[in-house]
């Protein structure tokens, strides 16, 4: 038994499936596919499948990584070839071959950003918030509502702007031990900007590891 790790892209209609929907997804689409994957024992047997980092509902993903275990040796390209022939549109496979790092690896994740505010000069707005000393946001999760400051937690760049149009490029902490959703940052610009993001894309270029090479 092997596990094999795939980088596949999630576009264009596909962003709207939600993680769990994946899941079931990329399970119909193995089984479509006809590669030997490995079920789970038990009661109720499924196809193993783990997702190192799952992308947010709405977020485009350019290598979005993917684990499965197979029964039988076969060429790595013929099993992503199959995948992308087998799932939906928006879905498909760039890559595939045995995994090299752990999960624990993941330290950051670069992002492509674009959104439409109402703020007043909305680059500038921009950049001046960019530029404040702590960016302060609640983070939501099971324990409660925590205050962070997400000024550590990423770098900006390559900030652009086109009318009520603003672009940049975005680098964020990204794990098990930290995880900063793009989402977030926008949200702390439009509290302290006093406006609102009217229209959002957010694309997941890469998964990087804390020597910031990409996950693989």
């Amino acid at each position: 038994m092997k596990t094999v790790r795939i980088l596949f892209e999630k576009t264009g209609r596909a962003v709207y499936i939600s993680h769990l929907d994946l899941m079931r997804v990329m399970q119909r689409t193995l089984r479509r596919a006809g590669l030997p994957v490995w079920y789970t024992q038990g009661f109720n047997p499924h196809i193993y499948l783990t997702f190192a980092l799952p992308l947010s509902l709405g977020y485009e993903g350019r290598r979005e990584p993917m684990d499965f275990r197979l029964l039988e040796d076969m060429p790595f390209d013929e099993a992503a070839r199959r995948i992308t022939e087998a799932a939906p549109d928006g879905i498909r496979a760039l890559s595939a071959a045995e995994p090299v790092m752990e999960p624990t690896d993941i330290m950051w994740a670069d992002y492509e950003i674009s959104f439409v505010s109402d703020a007043a000069q909305p680059r500038e707005a921009f950049l001046r918030f960019l530029g404040r000393d702590g960016i302060l946001a609640e983070k939501k999760s099971k324990k409660g509502v925590q205050a962070i400051d997400l000024k550590p937690l990423f770098s900006a760049s390559e900030v652009a702007g086109e009318g009520l149009l603003t672009r940049f490029s975005l680098r964020a902490r990204a794990g098990t031990a930290v995880n900063l959703n793009p989402a977030l940052l926008l949200e702390a610009f439009a509290r302290d900007e006093g406006c609102s993001i009217l229209q959002k894309k957010v694309v997941r270029t890469a998964i990087l590891n804390t020597n910031f090479e990409e996950f693989i």
